[in-house]
């Protein structure tokens, strides 16, 4: 049976004198669920279950007399935070500490179950989980519908009871100010984190101190704290500008200081404190500096400069290292004597551990660093040597190097085009970031929009309009043949009603959304579309369909909650059109399915 096509609403949008017919846009108003692929879904997920440890911990982290790290156990979705004492409590930390486990190992100690947590929730996700400096506190942000508006609470380390009340409507940005306060951060009407708060425990959030408000709405904050917990960093930064504000704990009164300037186009990454500093696409400082606490009180100002580094030259937030290859670096951590970076060569991640001189003496070099290999194991009988994996680059149409990742079975793969392929493909950052870019770049309401632009070009300005016109996928969809294609997307619910309290009726014609009054049998209609009356032989319990069931093709009935939320940062509006119209143009017959899941945020379900 063919696929049902869904019906075309004619709605123009026109700017700078061109106007664009999207006869999809009315599917931005509605949800969708998917059903039919139920048992090769069990099917596949069973073969992806067998194949991860399920009894799994993290690696260790110290914190004074504790190793902190989270447990995942057999059949549970979630994890366990957990904590042990140090055998020997008075040796000084230090990278080779290995935590003692058996029977004469300190007890192991449970401070906070998800598994238990999220039992009445549908979706569950700990997005924080930060230990008081003193570690008798703990502080953890909850997300319990996915749309990444967070709840934090503080408990007793050791009774897990709760301190205080907990701060709401926030994100999942917290810091500890000390062990009494807390600092976090809250966003505006289109999820851009622009408040950074201190809240003193046990006291009113009414009563919080704004420590900092970015009225730009192209700039985010982002809180990070000191390595010693001495000091908390607040970062304003787009996309090609940042810059860093600190507080002393100790004297919080004192509000924050400027620790690097805001100029425009200048990103400065700052790292306890290491700190890369940008120009406009072009790095102008590496500065790593091993100050020690004491030195903060006398160089509160570092002088950024052109480093006089050997073996290494810096160009477009990249450093040419002595072999002469690109590397990036995206973010860097300072330790006693060695810096540990998060660079990427040819697009690749790695992590990269580099010496530091003592403290006080210049740095030198920065060469012959050892990358940190991470290797999960597969369970099943899976055997590496069976498989391969190789880096290709396409030529793009103007150019550019399109890096490709191919991993395939050698002994059944030949390679000679007659083998199918399974092709993912994923552009969002630095890439064509959304499939209807310019329907979505225009409307600053969406959140993220506006912190595109600096990236991606505002289409408000006829330069980039044109521009995103002539690459983005649902205006360029064309009368071809394509191959058999997976679209995906999400879509969280924020609805406080019953389940059975609203439904849909879907026909050829239009929708229909009808609500059961509580207070009498009869229905009340309460929004409609292409149709002024229910059509006849629908009733109150009768199967109701999806309304993007049309763009999917799945005739399977549904019922559905009250529910006009996409994820927080993709519009699930966007996908369903393409889905639509790709449906209605192409020519070939290929498979073509979309998956919608309800109750998942922007990262899909929550738990493994």
């Amino acid at each position: 049976m063919p696929p049902p096509v869904a019906k075309k609403v004619r709605h123009e949008m026109e700017m700078f004198g061109d106007v664009r017919i999207d006869d999809y846009y009315w599917l931005r108003r509605l949800p969708l669920r998917s059903r039919g692929t139920k048992s090769l879904e069990d099917e596949i997920y069973a073969e992806l279950r067998g194949r991860i440890k399920e009894d799994d911990i993290s690696a260790p982290v110290r914190r004074g007399p504790y190793y902190y790290y989270r447990l995942t156990l057999e059949g549970k979705e979630y994890v366990q935070h957990c904590r042990r004492l140090v055998s020997n409590d008075g040796a000084l930390a230090s990278v080779h500490d290995v935590m003692q486990t058996g029977p004469d190992a300190p007890p192991e100690q449970v401070i906070l179950d998800e598994n238990i947590k999220a039992q009445d929730h549908t979706y569950y996700r700990i997005g924080a989980f930060r230990v008081s400096p003193n570690n008798k506190l703990i502080a953890y942000a909850e997300d319990t519908k996915g749309d990444e508006i967070y709840t934090i609470f503080v408990i007793d380390a050791e009774t897990r009871t709760p301190v205080g009340k907990p701060l709401v409507g926030v994100t999942s940005d917290i810091e500890w100010a000390g062990n009494e306060a807390l600092a976090y951060s809250t966003m505006d009407e289109i999820l851009r984190p622009d408040k950074a708060w201190l809240h003193k425990l046990e006291a009113d959030q009414s009563s919080d101190t704004c420590l900092y408000h970015e009225k730009d709405d192209m700039f985010s904050l982002v809180l990070e704290a000191s390595e010693s917990k001495k000091y908390l960093f607040v970062a304003s930064e787009s996309k090609i500008t940042r810059f860093v504000f600190y507080i002393d704990i100790s004297e919080p009164g004192k509000g924050l200081t400027v620790l690097t300037p805001r100029l425009d186009g200048m990103i400065h990454q700052s790292a306890i404190v290491g700190i890369i500093s940008s120009y406009k696409g072009e790095v102008r400082s590496f500065s790593i500096q091993n100050y020690l606490d004491a030195h903060w009180t006398t160089h509160l100002q570092p002088q950024f400069f052109f480093p006089t580094v050997k073996g290494i030259t810096l160009i477009s937030n990249s450093l040419i290292m002595g072999s002469g290859n690109i590397v990036k670096i995206q973010d860097i951590r300072l330790f006693s004597d060695h810096v540990v970076a998060y660079e990427r060569e040819n697009g690749l991640p790695r992590v990269t551990i580099y010496r530091l001189p003592a403290v006080g003496e210049p740095l030198e070099s920065l060469q012959d660093g050892r990358t940190v290999d991470f290797i999960d194991p597969v369970l099943g009988g899976f055997d590496s040597s069976n498989y391969v994996t190789e880096r290709k680059w396409a030529t793009a149409a103007d150019g550019t190097q399109i890096p490709i990742s191919v991993a395939y079975r050698k002994d059944l793969v030949k390679l000679d085009g007659s083998d199918p392929l399974l092709l993912y493909g994923y552009g969002s950052y630095e890439g064509v970031p959304f499939v209807d870019v310019l329907t979505t770049m225009l409307d600053p309401t969406i959140p993220l929009t506006t912190s595109e632009w600096e990236e991606w070009g505002d289409p408000r300005k006829e330069e980039y309009y044109f521009y995103m016109k002539s690459y983005f996928p649902v205006d360029n969809i064309a009368a071809q043949k394509y191959p058999a294609i997976l679209v995906t997307a999400g879509l969280n619910g924020k609805s406080t009603v019953s389940d059975n309290a609203f439904h849909f009726l879907l026909t050829a014609e239009g929708y229909f959304l009808y609500r059961t009054s509580d207070e009498a049998d009869h229905e009340e209609k309460v929004e409609e579309s292409a149709e002024e009356d229910v059509p006849s032989g629908y009733e109150e319990d009768a199967p109701c369909l999806s309304p993007l069931a049309l763009a999917v093709g799945d005739l399977s009935a549904l019922r559905l909650p009250f529910t006009f939320d996409s994820n927080s940062r993709v519009m699930y509006s966007e996908p369903a059109k393409f889905v639509a119209k790709l449906r209605d143009v192409k020519t070939d017959d290929n498979v073509l399915l979309f998956e919608c899941e309800l109750g998942a945020g922007h990262s899909s379900k929550s738990g493994r």
